[in-house]
């Protein structure tokens, strides 16, 4: 198994080689907490959430960060604006994050940093920055010179003179450097600040992902990962930062997702089609807007419309069925072909795993693996059950469920294990089907047909078989 990924830093795919053999360090860009995350921000959350699962079905120990953005101007001017704290809404939407994120099947991370929690190590990588001359002070602010770091503009594979700011780049007259930016910002009258060397103020957004993540990574960490808008000036500046104060490499691969628009036209608040997760959530099943998300290669743009949400839906309920019908298989079926060996299916089991993971190895192509996971639906779904020995089927489920789990569209269960409504559902139609077998001892063909065909209206198929009637869900 050989993971290969597009690294934005080099533009082109290589190998992926661990810093450290059998770890991976990874870091995203989290959300800042003043609102609501959007369905953009939901898309890098959910392949990172994807990338760190594959990693650790290779085998490997992941460390995973993701920061919460707890102090900068967004937060300040909501938090003026509903009359709380900073702090207070911090609370407010980082408890918010989780329940929209944990409907999206997004796992925690192993350390979920706050930026206000971490003041003393921002202040010391600033004067490690002004002490290697790669930062200065002027009344108060302190700000870093993109003159005094010859690589400035690797990442998004620019030079320094042929750069255009962007959105977070203040003009200020007293920079060397247009596009020099704040690693400390003075403290503003009535805006939250902390002491420093240069007196109370608070960091520039850049520098908390360099701090946060050096302290729990390392200096130099294996990947770095966030939405394409971030390479620049973002994900720069925190290279320029984090490089000018260690003398090392920051880190070593850089994973961007593409940008994801509305019905085709870029997410915006002015053009109203800013689509809140939580807004979602209330419409459709979160883990069809999960599917929805992975549905195509990160690095390539998506586009959300209502069918293609209600398509994921369609399909997932699919996956489901195929997972349902062979748990009521095994519940109801008797073993009659202990003997048998090397089924259709069991024989297909290696080659389904050995797709999947080629689509995964090469660069975390979860469009394609998805359609290997629907392809065995398929598989399964084509099998004459009462043929296949029951330790097949079991494998087949248990590779169903796995693989499915490993993207995080078919949720880990104990095997056979069965919720309230399943339990109802099976209890209804085995009474239905008692019934109709005593209606068909009576010659009542009427009903008997009667009861099979409105079932089947609803979803359901009965089986007449010499052992007895079966029901499955249709697919």
């Amino acid at each position: 198994m050989s993971i290969v990924v597009f690294n934005t830093l080099s533009g082109k795919k290589e190998p992926f080689v661990e810093l450290n053999a059998g770890r991976v360090t990874m870091y995203t860009c989290g959300p800042t907490v003043y609102d609501f995350f959007h369905i953009g921000n939901a898309r890098c959350f959910v392949i990172h959430d994807v990338i760190r699962r594959y990693f650790r079905y290779c085998g490997y120990d992941v460390t995973y960060v993701q920061n919460f953005t707890d102090i900068d101007d967004k937060m300040i001017k909501r938090a003026a604006e509903k009359g709380i704290s900073v702090s207070e809404l911090a609370e407010r939407f980082i408890t918010a994050y989780f329940e929209d994120a944990d409907a999206l099947g997004i796992e925690r991370a192993d350390i979920h940093p706050r930026a206000t929690e971490h003041i003393p190590e921002m202040i010391s990588l600033v004067e490690r920055l002004i002490a290697n001359g790669h930062a200065y002070e002027v009344d108060g602010d302190v700000y870093y010179s993109v003159s005094s770091f010859a690589d400035y503009g690797k990442l998004s594979h620019q030079r320094l003179e042929d750069l255009q700011a962007g959105s977070r780049v203040d003009v200020d007259e007293r920079k060397q450097h247009p596009f020099d930016f704040a690693l400390w910002k003075k403290q503003k009258p009535g805006e939250p600040a902390w002491d420093s060397p240069w007196g109370m103020g608070r960091p520039g957004w850049h520098l908390e992902c360099s701090a946060m993540s050096m302290k729990y990574l390392g200096e130099t960490f294996d990947i770095h990962a966030g939405g394409a808008d971030l390479v620049f000036p973002h994900h720069e500046n925190e290279i320029a930062q984090s490089e000018g104060a260690t003398k090392k490499p920051f880190a070593r691969y850089w994973l961007h997702n593409a940008y994801l628009n509305i019905e085709g036209a870029k997410m915006s608040k002015s053009l109203g089609n800013f689509l809140l997760v939580r807004e979602l959530r209330e419409r459709f099943d979160p883990i069809a807007v999960r599917m929805f998300l992975i549905s195509a290669h990160y690095r390539n743009p998506l586009n959300f419309t209502v069918e293609q949400i209600e398509s994921a839906e369609a399909a997932l309920r699919r996956l489901r069925t195929t997972l349902t019908n062979l748990e009521h298989l095994l519940q109801n079926r008797k073993e009659t072909c202990a003997q048998a060996e090397n089924s259709e299916l069991e024989r297909s089991l290696p080659r389904v795993r050995a797709e999947f993971e080629k689509a995964m190895d090469d660069d975390f192509n979860t469009a394609d693996a998805l359609g290997v996971l629907f392809s065995f639906a398929r598989e399964i779904n084509s099998i004459d059950g009462d043929s296949v020995p029951v330790r097949d089927l079991v494998a087949a489920r248990d590779l169903l469920l796995e693989l499915g789990g490993l993207l995080g569209v078919l949720g880990e269960k104990t095997p056979g294990a069965k919720d309230h409504d399943q339990e109802t559902t099976d209890a209804l139609l085995g009474l239905l089907l008692k019934i109709r077998e005593r209606a068909r001892k009576n010659r009542d063909w009427a009903l008997a047909d009667l009861i099979r065909d409105e079932l089947q209206q609803i979803g359901f198929v009965i089986e007449d078989t010499s052992q007895g009637p079966r029901w499955k869900m249709s697919t």
